[in-house]
């Protein structure tokens, strides 16, 4: 009897024990599984597709779009999310309805990689295996240069169904491309602006960057050419193009740094 009575005691414990987590962000998922912290997890939103494993879990739907029904209705007891998770509202009210919400910065740096990491393990109680992976990052940020070169880049966005847009300051991709110790092209324009001939040609950039989805929304290489303005710059005449995996390169997670390396790479060819 007196076994089973402690038995009973413990049960509610350990149920409580059994965390069930919802991730908000590509880079926050990622973090999880390299944490291998997954086990809990039980949904995850539409850019998370790292690992692959992680697309296998119910999906919330778009980070910029959040539903607290549809978070609620998985009867998570956690929520890991980026900063940029919209609208904030949905996640207040997950909030309010007694479920922990934990908020991931959103800012676009290499350094804030770090920050992303403590954050995470910090939610999940994995802060020995979080310093071991801020330690595999320290390895990795090591090797890549952070001398300046006067290489201009341009970044396009180009989602399906929207005009194709050139990244200007306040942006991942600028955050990107300064990492690299490049310079932006679009540097003088506030956000993401639609594309312009005189905009363009003006800007002068020597290499333009893409992501792998927006150069099929587009078609193929040539159709980038055809944009406003484009082929009447030094990247258009040598036809300087990198295309380049966006959730990599702009999610400012652990495939950031490689994917900056690669467009160092690109921009140092161009400098020789």
């Amino acid at each position: 009897m007196k076994h089973w009575l402690i038995a009973l005691l413990a049960l509610p414990f350990t149920l409580m024990a059994q965390e069930r987590v919802i991730t908000i962000g590509g880079d926050v998922t990622e973090i999880v599984y390299a944490l291998d912290a997954q086990q809990n997890l039980v949904a995850r939103d539409s850019t998370s597709q790292r690992p692959a494993l992680a697309t296998k879990l119910p999906d919330i739907g778009y980070m910029r779009q959040l539903n607290a029904e549809g978070i609620l209705a998985l009867q998570p007891t956690l929520v890991i999310a980026s900063e940029l998770a919209k609208p904030s509202l949905a996640l207040q009210q997950v909030e309010q309805a007694g479920v922990k919400v934990v908020t991931v910065t959103g800012e676009p740096s290499l350094t804030a990689i770090h920050q992303k990491i403590a954050t995470v393990a910090a939610a999940l109680h994995k802060e020995e295996q979080g310093k071991a992976l801020e330690t595999r990052l320290d390895a990795q940020l090591a090797g890549m240069s952070e001398k300046p070169l006067p290489v201009k880049v341009l970044y396009i966005l180009n989602h399906t169904g929207m005009k194709a847009m050139a990244a200007g300051t306040e942006t991942a991709a600028d955050g990107a491309i300064r990492s690299a110790g490049l310079v932006n092209a679009m540097g003088n324009i506030p956000r993401y602006q639609a594309l312009t001939q005189e905009g363009i040609v003006a800007s002068a950039p020597q290499l333009v960057v893409i992501g792998k989805d927006g150069l099929k929304s587009l078609g193929d290489e040539e159709a980038i050419w055809q944009l406003p303005g484009l082929a009447l710059t030094p990247a258009g005449k040598d036809r300087h193009l990198l295309v380049v995996d966006e959730m990599a390169l702009l999610g400012f997670g652990l495939q950031t740094p490689g994917a900056i390396a690669k467009l160092r790479k690109a921009a140092e060819a161009i400098a020789q």
